[in-house]
C-alpha cells in the first residue's frame, strides 16, 4: 500500500479544510450527494437534528410520484439504505424510542415506493426487511405500552399491501409480552369477524370480481388473520395453535407440511411430525418441486434421525441421490455407512452418475464432487448429446476441467458456441466469443484431438457455416 492509495488513512492526512473543499467540489451537480452531505452535517449536531432532517426526507419521498426505472433503482436503494444506516448509527444509540419511530416511518414508505418502481429482484423490499431486523435488535430498549403497540401492529399489518410489515410480531415480541400478544390476537379476531365496512365494499367492487365483494373481503381478512395468529403462536411456542390454521388437505402441501413438521420436531413431538411429513410426501408432496420438495426431504431426514431409524435414513438418502445426483445426500449417506463400506458405495455412486440420463446434471455432479477423470470421460463419450443451452452448469464444468482435461473442456465450450450460433442467440455471442478464445488457449496443451477436429479445423468450420453472423465475428476479431 503506497502513500497515494485512496483510503481513509491517507485522506485524513489532507486535513479538515482540504477535505471540506474536496467534498464541496464532489457534491456539485449531484442532488443525492448534497442530501447525504447535509444529513452528515445534521448528524454531527446530534440525534434530534438528524431525526428532523430524516423525517423531512421521508416526507419528500412520500410526495414523489415519478416512476423509478431500473437504471435509477440502485440510487433509490442506496438512498433508502443510507437513511436506515443513519438511523441505526446516529439516532438509535442515543434515543431508542426515537429510532423506533423513525424505523417504523421508513417501513411505512413501502407502499408509495413500490407503486412507482419494479422490485422484481426484491432489492427494495430487502431494505424494509432490514428495518424490521433493526427494530428487533433494539426492541428490549423501546418504551411503549404493550397494548398500544399491539393496536399499532394490527393497523400496520392489516394495511400492508406489500407485506412490508411481515415479521413485525416476532421482532417486537420482547415488548408485547404475553399481554400484548393476547390483545393482538383478540384484535385480529374481532377485525376479521367484523362485517365489511361500506368503504371496503366500495373498494373491492371496483376490481371487477366475479364473486361478491363481501366474500372476497372475508377471504382476505381470514388470510391476514391466519398469518397474524401463526406469528403469535410461534412467539408463544404454541404448536397446536400454529397447526390449527391449516386444513388436513393443506397439511399435505409441500409448502406447508415442512413448516408444521419442523415445529413439531422442535417441540419433541416426533411421531406427529413424521405422520404429517409421510402423508405429505405420499400425497401432496408428489407434486412438489424445487425448494418445497427440498424442504420436505430435509425435515423427513431430520425426523428419521430423531427416531433413530438409521436403516431407513440410509436407504432414503441413497434413493434421493440416485434420482437427483444430489451431492449432499450422497455425503450424508456415506457418513452413515461402516468403515470401508463407504468406499465401495462411493464407487457405485460415481458409476451411477456416469450412467445418469441427464447428462449436464451428471457432469455438474462429477466436476463438483470432484471426480474429474470420470467427468472428462463422460464428456468425450457422450459429446453428441451435450446441450449447449445448459450453460449455467456447463460453463463452471469447463472451467474446472480446463487444467487437467483440456480436451473435455474444449468439447463442452464448443457445444455452447454451437448452440449460440446455430440458434442465432445474439445475447450469447459475447460468451461464445470468450469460449472460442478459451478453446484457442487450450489448444497448445492438447496432444491429440482424437476423433474431434483440432482448433484450426473447428475455427474454419465456424467461419464457413456462420460467416454471416457479424455480431459474433466482430467480438472474436474486432475491426482494426
Amino acid at each position: 500500500m503506497t502513500k497515494k492509495t485512496l483510503n481513509t488513512t491517507n485522506l485524513e492526512k489532507l486535513g479538515a479544510e482540504r477535505l471540506a473543499a474536496l467534498v464541496m467540489d464532489l457534491v456539485q451537480g449531484s442532488a443525492a450527494l448534497q442530501r447525504r452531505a447535509r444529513l452528515e452535517i445534521s448528524a454531527a449536531q446530534g440525534p434530534q437534528d438528524i431525526a428532523v432532517d430524516i423525517r423531512k426526507r421521508f416526507a419528500m419521498m412520500r410526495r414523489a410520484t415519478a416512476f423509478v426505472n431500473w437504471r435509477k433503482q440502485k440510487a433509490l436503494i442506496k438512498d433508502l439504505d443510507g437513511l436506515l444506516q443513519m438511523i441505526n448509527a446516529n439516532v438509535v444509540p442515543y434515543n431508542a424510542d426515537e429510532g423506533f419511530d423513525l424505523l417504523w416511518s421508513l417501513i411505512q414508505l413501502a407502499p408509495s415506493i413500490h407503486e412507482r418502481t419494479d422490485d422484481s429482484n426484491g432489492a427494495v423490499g430487502d431494505v424494509f426487511r432490514d428495518a424490521i431486523d433493526a427494530i428487533a435488535a433494539i426492541a428490549p430498549r423501546i418504551n411503549v405500552a404493550p397494548l398500544v403497540l399491539a393496536d399499532r401492529i394490527l393497523d400496520a399489518v392489516v394495511g400492508a399491501g406489500y407485506g412490508e410489515f411481515d415479521g413485525i410480531i416476532p421482532a417486537t415480541s420482547a415488548i408485547l409480552g404475553n399481554t400484548g400478544l393476547e390483545h393482538l390476537k383478540a384484535g385480529a379476531n374481532a377485525w376479521a369477524d367484523a362485517a365489511p365496512t361500506p368503504e371496503e365494499v366500495e373498494r373491492y367492487s371496483g376490481f371487477g370480481l366475479s364473486r361478491s365483494a363481501a366474500g372476497s373481503i372475508q377471504r382476505n381478512k381470514d388470510l391476514t388473520r391466519s398469518v397474524i395468529l401463526a406469528d403469535i403462536a410461534d412467539v408463544q411456542g404454541d404448536v397446536d395453535a400454529y397447526i390449527a390454521r391449516y386444513s388436513p388437505q393443506q397439511l399435505t402441501f409441500g409448502t406447508i407440511a415442512p413448516q408444521v413438521a419442523r415445529r413439531l420436531l422442535d417441540a419433541g413431538r416426533v411421531e406427529e411430525a413424521m405422520q404429517i411429513i409421510r402423508r405429505a410426501m405420499a400425497e401432496g408432496g408428489k407434486a412438489s418441486h424445487g425448494t418445497a420438495r427440498h424442504d420436505l426431504e430435509l425435515v423427513f431426514e431430520d425426523g428419521l434421525k430423531q427416531q433413530g431409524n438409521t436403516a431407513e435414513l440410509t436407504d432414503h438418502l441413497w434413493q434421493r441421490f440416485a434420482q437427483t445426483l444430489d451431492a449432499d445426500s450422497l455425503r450424508r449417506h456415506l457418513k452413515l455407512l461402516p468403515d470401508f463400506d463407504d468406499i465401495a458405495a462411493e464407487d457405485a455412486a460415481l458409476d451411477l452418475a456416469e450412467r445418469f440420463a441427464k447428462l449436464e446434471v451428471a457432469i455438474d455432479f462429477l466436476t463438483g464432487w470432484p471426480a474429474l477423470d470420470r467427468a472428462a470421460r463422460l464428456v468425450l463419450d457422450r459429446a453428441k448429446h451435450l446441450d449447449g443451452d445448459q450453460f449455467e452448469a456447463l460453463t463452471p464444468a469447463a472451467d474446472t476441467l480446463s487444467e487437467k482435461h483440456p480436451l473435455a473442456a474444449v468439447i463442452i465450450r464448443r457445444a455452447m458456441i454451437d448452440d449460440a450460433l446455430i440458434g442465432a442467440k445474439s445475447k450469447r455471442y459475447r460468451h461464445a466469443a470468450r469460449h472460442l478464445a478459451e478453446c484457442q488457449s487450450s489448444d497448445a496443451r492438447i496432444d491429440s484431438y482424437g476423433a474431434y477436429p483440432d482448433h484450426s479445423a473447428y475455427l474454419a468450420h465456424l467461419r464457413q457455416k456462420h460467416h454471416r453472423k457479424s455480431g459474433f465475428w466482430d467480438l472474436v476479431a474486432p475491426p482494426g
